[in-house]
């Protein structure tokens, strides 16, 4: 639900409350976690609870991305009067975002991206133009949306290289339809 309402739902099929919702993170009980992002950096952190400057707080966040098996984390590739259009199959970017968000260290760590590679977690960063994979040794770019210059459109708007594999797939062109 929104407004006011948000947290609570209609229709639920289950309630649980928020002492045992909390040991079912921990103990293991989600296969995959979406979750967004403020800012990403060279090694896979990503911060969602200091924006701006300004601590905003964790919330559940921490619990809920340090115990799925897989997370994947969720946004706009760059902030603040970011312009992009889709149609034809491809995303056109008419004006990139005055806030980087790949950095070369974030602010503050909510997620650790080397502690998810040593717990075996399988984390994907999605945004609008590309997704990328954790791996040892940091980011590897693995799809691309279709109109996007990797060079101009992603590489020099990042803080940090990730890697960039010979075969960095397309996403589909399908998303990309007016």
């Amino acid at each position: 639900m929104t407004g006011s309402l948000f947290g609570y739902a209609q229709n639920a099929s289950c309630m649980i409350d928020g002492p045992s919702q909390f040991d079912f993170y921990s103990g293991g009980g989600l296969d995959i976690a979406f979750l967004g992002f403020g800012q990403i950096d060279a090694q896979g952190n990503v911060n969602a609870s200091k924006l701006g400057g300004m601590p905003v707080g964790p919330g559940g966040f921490i619990d809920i991305a340090q115990n799925a098996r897989k997370v994947v984390f969720v946004g706009t590739f760059d902030a603040k009067g970011a312009k992009m259009a889709a149609g034809e199959g491809q995303l056109r970017i008419e004006q990139h975002g005055a806030v980087q968000k790949f950095v070369q260290a974030v602010d503050q760590i909510t997620f650790s991206g080397p502690e998810a590679l040593r717990q075996g977690q399988d984390v994907l960063y999605v945004t609008e133009r590309a997704v990328f994979a954790l791996v040892e040794g940091g980011l590897r770019l693995i799809e691309v949306a279709p109109g996007v210059d990797v060079r101009s459109d992603l590489l020099d708007r990042m803080a940090f290289a990730p890697e960039v594999g010979p075969q960095v797939a397309p996403m589909a062109s399908v998303h990309f339809m007016a």
